[in-house]
């Protein structure tokens, strides 16, 4: 995996690199930025798989991320290094992968590439096309495990994600909507139909290519299409019911 080091102190930079190279030697550091502009034309140009971030910073601080992306669509897991253990709910708010406190431990770097390497394996070895029956979502003070049938779509909400399920009750979720996407990509069930939202296709009542492209969900609930996935949602249809 390529990852991109983004630290205003130089000795931090390549502490962090000797030990990287040291003790995760899969790891592969194709960028070190001294601030956050630098480092977002660094991510944007290099496309790494993890992004190690400093937060106390001059001009942007790393908590700024989210003026550079949209946290709700990044394709790379966040680490902030930081001598600052205050900020690790901020951290996590942004969908933070990990939350390393200087001096990085090894083991602590270790952990996080491991899990890191976890994450990216298991999706592709459960790849079925069998529906996942639950899901663990985070709320502000609970862990609520929801049956997938119930769920009729998620919106994403930046670093946060609107699940609505049949008694059309709201559920604010701690977890952007990649991550849902992620979870749920061995149920053939959900699809990504436009950038802030995940339908279940068993929910669909009709598809208005009008006006862009409309999903009519049950509950007179409408959800907008990306005009360029009209086609192969009209497509995922016909599949889902043959």
């Amino acid at each position: 995996m390529k990852a991109i080091i983004i630290d205003d102190e130089n000795r931090a930079r390549i502490s962090l690199e000797i030990m990287i190279k040291e003790f995760c030697p899969t790891i592969e550091i194709i960028a070190s930025c001294e601030n956050l502009t630098e480092g977002v034309k660094a991510i944007n140009k290099l496309k790494p798989n993890i992004v190690f971030l400093d937060i106390e910073m001059p001009n942007f601080n790393g908590l700024d991320i989210d003026k550079f992306f949209d946290m709700n669509d990044i394709d790379f897991e966040l680490v902030f290094t930081t001598a600052y253990q205050e900020y690790a709910l901020k951290a996590f708010k942004l969908n933070a992968f990990d939350y390393l406190l200087k001096p990085i431990n090894p083991e602590d770097l270790i952990n996080t590439i491991e899990r890191i390497n976890r994450k990216k394996i298991i999706p592709i070895e459960i790849k079925t096309d069998v529906p996942i029956e639950k899901i663990a979502v985070p709320t502000a003070n609970n862990l609520l495990f929801l049956e997938t049938k119930n769920i009729i779509y998620i919106k994403g909400e930046g670093a946060y994600s609107d699940v609505i399920i049949k008694d059309q009750k709201h559920i604010l979720v701690s977890k952007n909507l990649k991550n849902f996407e992620d979870v749920l990509a061995s149920d053939s069930r959900f699809v990504r139909v436009q950038k802030s939202y995940i339908v279940n296709f068993d929910f669909i009542v009709s598809v208005s290519k009008t006006n862009g492209g409309t999903l009519h969900l049950i509950n007179d609930i409408q959800i907008p299409i990306a005009t360029d996935k009209i086609q192969s949602i009209l497509d995922k249809i016909i599949i889902l019911k043959k």
